[in-house]
């Protein structure tokens, strides 16, 4: 069971849990056994000292008079959100004994686990409950919902999730964030081009579908056509390659494939890229002439741009314009899309997949669990449901059919959340979890190169619950006595340090965490070198991509048809939430306002509509009712929404209203298609119409 630091006041070390890559260090200070105040941590080497609204306001999530404190089971309808109080050996028991007439009656497949990384520790997110349903023969999940297509696509191109050591992109000249809005997703990067700006003269670029705050920020913002990114990268490399503006040597040295290239990169002249993105032609020569000549140059590629149907192919293609021009080998040149594999664990012995039986059990997309739980053929059909560490019921594509599915009265489900959230109204028992701040827990970033240690700070409120606790009395209520349910969270993590292979992990341990909270992985510079790519060099023509039926080049593929809706809908990620996390809290609601769909104003007036009025958007999936603001943040052919809002605008746990759900539910609109690569979501692939009320 989880125990609290200690009784004592004072100032704590902590991480912030959020999914973002910042992953800030924080000053926790206590007063009566209560966090009064978090502060960033001044001495954490990447983020010294500054973190964001979010965060800051914490501790009006952690003690929310709506946080769960107890087990709950379900008292009345699906979606009403009426509960009564349980005791813990009641809520396990009903769990388990569901669980073991499953498994006699259509098989331990009929359980699916649904999770992402609402608390990034590695034990919340991946520790024991990975070890739980191993050893249950559950459905294994895929989670491809965030960043998969585009992991993807840098692998194919440089071997593995590696890039450049965010610390020295203080020395950048140019910065190209691209379809990041950095400023609410990646804060201290955006804090590292400012200071390159303010000392160095540096220029920052910004290329999104919408002139967000990351936007008014640039020296330059470029709006983009949604999707067609990757056909600008290619337009850009028509350009270097033809004003001789790549690096020979370079090209020659660590990179196959780029005489291939030249030659293809030919059919994207200017006058046709234009066309595709919606970039002028003189934007493009000057883009690419600004990198070709600029160095170091520095490229941020976001997740916007990869949640496409071409989103994988768009990752790789970017990721190939550093090489052109050899800004690999120039301090503060080169990319970032991730740096997690300078921070790889040992995830067989966090996770021990050897508990699973049976190696050929179904795995189910993430992104499909609305058809999932619909699919009327499905053998055998999923009858049970563990949800934690997200909110499907708001985050997940095509959200009404994913509530569709979650109000089947035959489906047993299980959610564990620090709130009722909506995925957690739907569920037949509710359990409470812990905060961060209450765990022991290790953290990885997948943007900075350092590892840290969460420790306990304060006790559990109410009753709640730890993963690693809960899973540990739910393999008590199975039966289970492996010895895997019966290690510490110190053993745990020490044996997930222990990864022979990456050596980039040596000289960190538990005890050295325990003392040093954030320890910096032993990164070497990546050239010269071998990649981890089939070449060992960066294959800008990919001999897998063929071998598993793509194009081998970078290549432009159009998005799918998404049926005849005049407008491109992005649902965008707001500045004050982060996906669903934050949206109940009156705190964070009151500084994010209200919801809107920004609109180009050729387009409005096309149709009769006003910066302020309320509209309609929809499509087959569903409709949302939004306030708009007009104006020219999108291109003609745009609608921008930004943020997951709750169903209801109060931070209560009242039932929601009768239609609540189809007012501010975004992702109701989005499509649940799987991207080109690595089974991503597509949710800015989808198209509306849009209607003055």
């Amino acid at each position: 069971m989880v125990s609290y630091i200690d009784i004592r006041d004072g100032v704590f070390h902590a991480v912030c849990p959020l999914d973002c890559p910042d992953q800030c260090g924080l000053l926790l200070h206590k007063k009566d056994g209560k966090i009064i105040k978090v502060d960033g941590d001044p001495e954490h080497p990447v983020t010294k000292g500054h973190i964001c609204n979010k965060v800051r306001h914490i501790t009006d999530r952690i003690y929310d008079e709506n946080r769960l404190k107890f087990p709950l089971k379900r008292i009345g309808p699906k979606g009403e959100g009426r509960f009564e109080r349980i005791s813990w050996d009641e809520a396990i028991q009903t769990i388990t004994s569901n669980w073991k007439g499953l498994i006699e009656t259509d098989g331990p497949e009929s359980i699916l686990p649904y999770s992402f990384y609402g608390n990034m520790g590695r034990l919340s997110a991946e520790g024991m409950d990975r070890r739980f349903f191993h050893r249950l023969g559950a459905s294994l999940l895929d989670q491809t919902i965030c960043s998969a297509a585009g992991s993807v696509g840098y692998k194919y191109t440089m071997g593995g999730s590696i890039g450049t050591d965010p610390e020295e992109t203080v020395h950048s000249k140019l910065f190209v964030f691209w379809g990041i809005n950095a400023v609410s997703t990646n804060m201290h990067q955006v804090a590292l081009a400012q200071k390159a700006r303010k000392e160095n003269g540096s220029k920052i670029v910004v290329i999104d579908v919408h002139k967000n705050q990351t936007g008014r920020l640039a020296d330059w913002f470029i709006p983009i056509l949604p999707g067609t990114d990757s056909a600008l990268a290619l337009g850009m490399m028509h350009i270097l390659f033809a004003e001789n503006l790549v690096n020979d040597e370079f090209l020659q040295e660590f990179t196959v494939g780029h005489e291939e290239l030249r030659e293809h990169v030919i059919q994207y002249d200017p006058n046709t890229v234009s066309a595709i993105t919606g970039v002028p032609v003189e934007d493009i020569y000057k883009l690419a002439r600004m990198y070709g000549q600029t160095s170091p140059s520095f490229i941020r590629i976001g997740n916007g741009p990869q949640h496409h149907d071409n989103g994988g192919m768009f990752v790789r293609t970017v990721a190939c314009l550093p090489a052109l021009t050899g800004q690999w080998l120039v301090k503060g040149g080169g990319a970032i899309k991730g740096n997690s594999a300078y921070l790889a664990l040992n995830t067989a012995s966090l996770q021990q997949p050897n508990l699973l039986k049976n190696k050929q059990t179904r795995v189910i997309n993430m992104n499909l669990l609305g058809d999932t739980l619909l699919a009327p053929d499905l053998d055998p059909p999923v009858k049970s449901l563990y949800v934690y560490g997200t909110n499907p019921a708001v985050v997940a594509p095509e959200s009404n059919k994913v509530r569709t599915g979650l109000a089947r009265e035959d489906l047993f489900t299980v959610v564990h959340d620090l709130f009722l959230t909506e995925t957690a109204k739907y569920a037949d028992i509710v359990l409470p979890a812990t905060s961060s701040f209450e765990n022991t827990d290790m953290y990885t970033s997948y943007w900075h190169h350092y590892i840290q240690l969460q420790q306990p700070v304060i006790a559990p409120v109410g009753e709640s619950k730890s993963n690693v606790d809960v899973f540990k009395l739910l393999a008590q209520g199975m039966d289970y006595d492996d010895p895997a349910f019966l290690e510490t969270e110190a053993e745990m993590i020490t044996d997930a340090l222990n990864n022979p292979h990456n050596p980039f992990l040596d000289g960190i341990s538990y005890p050295s965490l325990t003392v040093q909270p954030y320890m910096k992985a032993n990164v070497k510079p990546m050239f010269p070198g071998a990649l981890p790519t089939p070449s060992g060099k960066i294959e800008l023509y990919s001999e897998k991509m063929k071998e598993d039926g793509y194009a081998p080049l970078p290549t432009y593929i159009p998005l799918k048809d998404d049926g005849d809706h005049p407008f491109q809908f992005v649902p965008a990620p707001t500045h004050n939430f982060l996906n669903s996390t934050f949206s109940n809290n009156r705190k964070h609601i009151t500084l994010e306002k209200e919801p809107r769909v920004f609109m180009n104003h050729q387009d409005a007036f096309s149709v009769g509509i006003e910066d302020g009025d309320m509209v309609r958007i929809w499509n087959e999936r569903g409709e949302c009712e939004l306030k708009v603001s007009v104006g020219e943040q999108v291109l003609p052919g745009v609608v921008v929404t930004q943020g997951l809002w709750a169903d209801s605008a109060e931070a209560d746990s009242a039932p929601p209203q009768p239609q609540a759900a189809t007012k501010q539910l975004v992702n109701a609109l989005t499509p649940a298609r799987i991207a080109d690569m690595g089974g991503g979501a597509t949710f800015f692939s989808g198209r509306v119409s849009v209607e003055k009320i």
